[in-house]
């Protein structure tokens, strides 16, 4: 693997990666929800159940959210099948994993401290695998869908919702302007850290788009790999199987 990688727009040493991202994730942990709200208009909650739709959870489901620290999209899946589900939120940072644990404490979920790309789980243990503004932030992206491949049952669903690339003229321009500007600004003002946005917003930049996306998740052993755009692509949802 690469020596180096990105962070935001800087080149970093890639042992460096997951502590700086770390730091990002725990200085914003207590207002992680409300920011998204803010920055985002309340629409990533309408991404978030468009992908809970296309995933169509039924009763018994065995589910891995990885990098879902708050439970949000735990939450959302457990309230489609009135709690019957066996539901394991992973993620790196614990600081997410607490704010998750005190927002949704009597919730059946399975709380688990683990990297994306090593998951602390054995081999074909789950029907489905989110994740959800998570797989941008890991060191190597093929080495996290090599792990959700592994840790699928044949059969089982693969799902990421990221920020992706813009498919609509004009609307890219506003949308890098409003990046770059005003979402640093309110996560100052808001969210106390300016410089976490900052990365936030160029880590978004640094993404893969939806069609190079959609052929690393291919390369990872997913089949019928295809993706839907919300909001003109400012997200996109993922889907692959493991067959």
């Amino acid at each position: 693997m690469k020596s180096t990688t990105h962070f935001g727009f800087r080149e970093v040493p890639s042992g460096d990666k997951q502590r700086l991202v770390g730091g990002v994730f725990d200085a914003v942990a207590s207002r992680y929800d409300l920011m998204n709200d803010v920055l985002s208009g309340g629409m990533h909650r309408l991404w978030k159940a468009a992908m809970v739709d296309w995933l169509r959870p039924r009763a018994g489901l065995q589910l891995i959210d990885v990098a879902g620290g708050t439970g949000d999209i735990a939450q959302r899946v457990l309230n489609r099948v009135q709690g019957q589900a066996d539901i394991t939120v992973c993620d790196i940072n614990v600081s997410m994993l607490n704010e998750g644990r005190k927002r949704a404490s009597s919730a059946p979920i399975h709380w688990l401290a683990g990297d994306a790309e090593r998951l602390p789980c054995p081999g074909q243990t789950f029907d489905a695998y989110t994740i959800a503004f998570g797989i941008r932030n890991v060191t190597h992206i093929d080495a996290a869908l090599c792990e959700a491949y592994r840790v699928l049952k044949p059969g089982g669903r693969f799902m990421c919702l990221e920020f992706s690339a813009v498919d609509l003229p004009g609307l890219d321009t506003l949308y890098d302007l409003y990046s770059f500007k005003l979402m640093p600004l309110l996560g100052g003002v808001i969210g106390g850290n300016r410089e976490a946005y900052q990365y936030l917003a160029e880590s978004i930049r640094q993404f893969p788009d939806q069609r190079k996306f959609s052929a690393m998740i291919a390369d990872a052993g997913f089949s019928q790999v295809t993706y839907r755009n919300q909001s003109a692509g400012i997200a996109a949802i993922h889907s692959g199987w493991r067959i």
